[in-house]
């Protein structure tokens, strides 16, 4: 197959490979990145892609002396004083450069399907359990995951422990003090107010401990009760909205950092970390709110007041009805969502019947890694 021509001109200016590309663009690529990004053999481990050599190893004084191309197209490239012959595609370059192209990111607000209550008209992802070992099934259901933040499997057997066997398929637990999974019914004298019948606002989970658990499972056993029913928000949503009211508000929360924590008879977890998560581009990236386990909050003195503001700004956007969307698990029904992004909330339930629920954590990265892998897989046919 004859290669596609992507580049018109090259040259070398200020010790910088200068591309003119065919669709008009220009690149300019610095020999030290060129060097450090060499694709050779002696370079680059051919089985893993891993570098071979520290960047402290280069000669500081690293300087193109040629460029050209060969007789496939590649961009060929000798680099002074080590005298050394770095070949590049047109496709990696074109692929990589940094002047064209933004950094790898699949956890920023740039890349997600934002979303409120009106926008399930037709209906939340729901993935049927019986084919959830099904590549396109999978691929589906983490798409969901990373575009809206959550998904919906039915049918899952309502067998204890079957949580942890979910997760099996498609990435690791992450234990925690609670256990590799934990109950969610009412309890006598509970270490948390989950384990109660009473509502709970919107929240994320577990803000008081760094990393966070950036994905929860909650697969319902029993089903009886009046009420219970579960909300989410997405958290991404809300903090655009906090944006577009009042700038000064959401710069407030991205940056002052303030303290979670929890504890028990056998449990002290703390952490200090921003409402809301910004990279750097500043998208929004991870939202936390826990007002049950916000700990005594210590911003400096000359910051409290206009914190107070954007903080009760937050915590009013995050309960507008028309962000939430509201449905009742049913038995064998089993929902994942993201925890950095989507906050979740239950309403009030009545004390008659049965509510059981069993949840469990694993994180982004293993399931984020499977959609890669997947995709990958499913574009190359």
């Amino acid at each position: 197959m004859d290669t596609i021509d992507l580049i018109k001109k090259i040259s070398i200016i200020d010790n910088e490979l200068v591309i003119d590309w065919m669709d008009g663009s220009n690149s300019s690529l610095y020999s030290f990145w060129l060097r450090d990004h060499c694709q050779m053999p002696e370079s680059r481990n051919i089985d893993n892609g891993q570098r071979l050599f520290s960047v402290k190893d280069l000669p500081s004084d690293i300087s193109i002396e040629k460029v050209y191309k060969d007789e496939l197209g590649n961009v060929c490239v000798i680099f002074q004083p080590e005298n050394h012959l770095s070949v590049f595609s047109q496709e990696w370059l074109r692929s990589n450069c940094y002047d064209l192209k933004s950094h790898f990111e699949d956890r920023s607000e740039k890349i997600k399907k934002l979303w409120q209550k009106n926008s399930f008209e037709t209906g939340i992802p729901l993935i049927n359990y019986d084919s959830i070992n099904e590549s396109d099934t999978k691929l589906s259901a983490l798409s969901s995951l990373r575009d809206l933040g959550f998904f919906v499997i039915t049918d899952v057997p309502t067998i204890e422990g079957q949580v942890l066997k979910v997760i099996s398929k498609m990435g690791y637990t992450r234990e925690t003090n609670y256990g590799a999974l934990f109950e969610v019914r009412t309890e006598v004298n509970p270490n948390n107010l989950a384990y109660t019948n009473m509502g709970l606002g919107s929240h994320t989970d577990n803000p008081y401990r760094d990393p966070v658990p950036t994905v929860q499972l909650l697969h319902c056993l029993e089903s009886s009760t009046e009420g219970g029913d579960s909300i989410l928000v997405d958290g991404f949503k809300a903090a655009s909205i906090l944006r577009d009211e009042n700038e000064e508000n959401f710069q407030t929360l991205t940056s002052n950092w303030i303290n979670y924590r929890f504890t028990d008879s056998k449990t002290d977890l703390r952490s200090r970390v921003p409402m809301i998560e910004l990279n750097d581009n500043h998208e929004i990236i991870k939202v936390r709110y826990n007002n049950r386990s916000i700990d005594t909050i210590k911003v400096p003195k000359d910051k409290m007041r206009s914190f107070y503001m954007a903080y009760r700004h937050w915590s009013e956007v995050i309960e507008r009805d028309e962000l939430k969307i509201q449905f009742k698990l049913s038995e064998g029904d089993l929902l994942l969502f993201d925890n950095t992004r989507v906050m979740h909330a239950r309403t009030k339930f009545s004390k008659n019947g049965r509510r059981h629920l069993q949840g469990a954590y694993t994180d982004l990265d293993g399931l984020y890694s499977l959609l890669n892998t997947l995709e990958k897989r499913s574009f190359n046919g």
